[in-house]
């Protein structure tokens, strides 16, 4: 199956922060390919990714990097495609700097920008790029959520049986 997501990120020191990301598009049967680049060490090879992610099929594209985070928005200026940008913590920072970077993209070329570290949720907003018009992930998407929301109400019952100190003790204890 050719790959419907590209995941890009600036170096293997990534690879731990962005593998939900692999895993949520697994969970979802979407294909994807996932390289490392970078939009100073080899800024062709980034260009060359995002050229020709269109003409491959890539219906998205998550990236990230961490520092400068210049990825995403070199990727986004060269393609059509969507890039998902995710901004990520690093040991001189928080990711606010990385967030800032990526979400202040000058006008014509956006980023979309998830939560700092949160590639899960760049996987599960590229599967609902993918299913505007793949109507068997969007059926696995409504199952996703529909998980989800059951889960909470699980949880709700289970507060209002336990009380909020025994629920901590049985259910929070870490």
């Amino acid at each position: 199956m050719n790959p419907q997501v590209l995941i890009v990120m600036g170096s293997d020191n990534d690879l731990p922060t962005l593998a939900p990301a692999a895993k949520m598009l697994e969970k979802f049967g979407i294909a994807y390919e996932i390289d490392f680049s970078s939009a100073h060490r080899v800024p062709e090879k980034a260009g060359k990714l995002a050229s020709e992610a269109a003409g491959r099929g890539i219906m998205a594209i998550i990236a990230a990097a961490g520092l400068a985070a210049h990825l995403p928005g070199v990727l986004a200026s060269l393609t059509t495609v969507p890039v998902i940008g995710v901004p990520l913590s690093s040991a001189t920072g928080d990711g606010l700097d990385a967030l800032y970077s990526i979400v202040q993209m000058p006008a014509g070329i956006p980023v979309a920008t998830v939560g700092i570290n949160r590639a899960e949720n760049a996987a599960i907003l590229a599967t609902q790029i993918i299913a505007t018009s793949n109507p068997e992930i969007r059926e696995k998407l409504n199952a996703y959520k529909n998980e989800m929301k059951e889960a909470v109400h699980e949880k709700s019952k289970a507060l209002s049986a336990l009380g909020y100190e025994r629920y901590i003790k049985e259910k929070l204890k870490k």
